[in-house]
């Protein structure tokens, strides 16, 4: 397959295209359903797939890169060209996605010298390492060399961020000395401010929205660019959700539909996305403006399919669309993935998190507590320990930065709970040797803007009656390995507890966990994280995908924060509660 870019048409085989492409992230989906995407896509007249990589997932530990099972892209790249389709990557570094860190790898934080998405020694220094590794999984898929990759992005939406050119040029040139020689892309806002500060010459320019096609076009991208391709690289189909959203964000079908009509006349787009897929574990990410806004586990994000992958209204008015834009007959609609609703179940043993600190973690010493990025820790919980030198009565405990939020604990009795939007300080009063906790979750970090570089855990010195308190030792939790909870001991008298059960299966299938009695934390299934919950909502379910699961006996465990609110136990329904 040849493809390039002339004038303003994209040529592909030596013939004028139109690009029909949906967004799938393969590390938002498990790999056992990357196959039926694709099939869906190719039914509803795609004949491309564009995807986002997350840095933070192929590098989890510097210099350490993983390239295997829900990360093999590869393999997601190989699948998608078995089943007729193109496809667009977009590598970043930095990606956004209301991904955590907008897809960069917390450790680099630790470094003192780094600013990130810039010309800085340190940030180039780690990102090249990064691409390096990763353009060499998919070079070898690129069009040039008998793949399916058509186009690369060179950052992403870099003129909301910054106006760095010498940073933006070394990107592009950088992607260009790896041999990645097929058309490079950037893509920003309509206002002519953002399209200047994020372009990079010698790359295609395309935009972002999801309504208005000639309005955002006409804004100054028709003018800058006369002879271009048109192509809307992120038509935003729906939108994330953040705790606390008053419901589950939708958008009509049918407008959606008349956007993608009026695009298609224009030229070529990427809906974004085709399927949302899942946040799962610790990785979904925030805004932090006025207010810190960390977005829920569901990326269902209202697209062409749903999180769990079923075809929905807003799919079938956009084939009847496309069906105009295309000669040939699509195919049949592949069938929904089977549901199952398994019941209740109820988790019989249970652990306080103070008995388990010495087997989850090593106690770290610090004269003040400071950002769970300085004690080696980017994901999960920090728990703060120190020991009061005398009495207390009805005094103030204050933060000077927290993030995001904290249960404070006098020896094993719940005072109160911090949280970055409503309070930082709190009253109470303590004997001398009573022992002051302070368990602080990272809710996920701002993945767009320029509050991205805030910290986690205690990033502030902690007063009590007007003064630094010092002396703690500090425990890095980042529940990744809950075989080490001890279920021996007796009943947690704390309210932040680890509960497991068991449940028998004889057929596997997708479903979703309610959890009506609990009120905030994470949920594994055979060790596997599936997301936090909390019971402000919007979302109420979280999604569990039949691969997870096992024929026989499966074991569930969670880690509720705040306390429980009646018997411990969850149901597994076949319907997802986004709300």
């Amino acid at each position: 397959m040849t493809f390039e870019i002339k004038g303003n048409q994209f040529i592909k085989n030596g013939k004028p295209i139109k690009i029909i492409s949906g967004a799938v992230h393969y590390f938002r989906n498990l790999p056992d359903t990357w196959r039926g995407i694709f099939k869906k896509m190719r039914a509803m007249g795609c004949n491309c797939v564009e995807t986002y990589c997350a840095w933070n997932m192929h590098e989890k530990h510097p210099g350490e890169f993983d390239f295997s099972g829900i990360l093999d892209i590869a393999k997601f790249i190989e699948t998608a060209k078995e089943e007729g389709l193109m496809a667009i990557v977009r590598p970043g570094p930095y990606i956004c996605a209301e991904w955590e860190f907008g897809g960069l790898p917390w450790w680099i934080q630790k470094d003192e010298e780094i600013e990130i998405r810039c010309s800085n020694k340190a940030y180039i220094k780690y990102f090249d390492r990064y691409l390096d590794n990763l353009l060499g999984q998919i070079r070898p898929l690129l069009c040039t060399n008998g793949g399916n990759i058509i186009m690369l992005q060179c950052e992403n939406e870099y003129g909301y961020y910054g106006d760095d050119k010498e940073y933006l040029n070394y990107l592009k040139e950088g992607y260009i000395k790896r041999g990645m020689n097929v058309p490079l892309f950037t893509s920003d806002g309509s206002e002519e401010g953002h399209i200047l500060d994020g372009y990079i010459p010698g790359c295609l320019s395309t935009l972002n929205f999801g309504s208005r096609v000639e309005e955002n076009f006409g804004k100054a991208h028709d003018r800058l660019f006369p002879d271009s391709p048109k192509m809307c690289m992120e038509m935003w189909n729906g939108w994330f959700d953040a705790w606390g959203d008053e419901k589950h964000h939708t958008t009509s079908a049918e407008d959606y539909a008349k956007v993608v009509d009026d695009m298609l006349k224009r030229g070529s787009l990427n809906m974004y996305m085709f399927i949302g897929g899942t946040n799962f574990g610790f990785m979904s990410g925030a805004n932090h403006y006025e207010k810190f806004a960390p977005d829920v586990t569901s990326y269902d994000y209202d697209a062409m399919l749903t999180e769990c992958g079923d075809i929905t209204p807003k799919y079938m008015a956009v084939r009847e669309v496309i069906k105009k834009y295309t000669d040939e007959e699509l195919p049949e609609i592949p069938a929904n993935r089977i549901k199952k609703a398994y019941g209740k179940v109820e988790l019989t043993e249970q652990s306080g998190i103070f008995d388990n600190l010495d087997n989850l973690s090593k106690p770290q010493y610090t004269d003040i507590p400071k950002c769970m990025e300085y004690y080696g820790e980017g994901y999960g919980y920090t728990a703060y320990r120190s020991t009061l030198n005398r009495d207390y009565n009805d005094v103030e405990l204050y933060f000077e930065s927290i993030g995001d939020r904290a249960q404070i604990y006098i020896n094993r009795e719940l005072i109160g709970t911090v949280y970055i939007n409503e309070n930082t300080t709190l009253k109470f009063s303590a004997k001398a040797g009573d022992v002051l906790t302070v368990l602080c979750e990272n809710m996920g970090r701002a993945n767009f803007g320029a509050k991205m570089m805030r910290k986690k855990g205690i990033a502030g010195r902690l007063l009590i009656d007007d003064k630094i308190h010092f002396g703690w030792e500090v425990y890095t939790l980042p529940m990744d390995n809950l075989e080490k909870v001890d279920y021996s001991s007796p009943a947690p008298a704390e309210k932040s507890v680890f509960y497991k059960g068991y449940f028998e299966i004889d057929e596997t299938a997708d479903t979703f966990i309610k959890l009506d009695n609990f009120t905030k934390g994470f949920v594994t299934v055979n060790g596997f994280n599936l997301g936090r919950y909390w019971e402000i909502g919007p979302q109420q379910t979280l999604y569990l995908p039949a691969s997870l699961l096992k024929k026989g006996t499966n074991e569930i465990v969670v880690f509720e924060s705040d306390a429980i609110k009646g018997k411990p136990e969850v149901e597994f329904v076949d319907t997802p509660i986004l709300g």
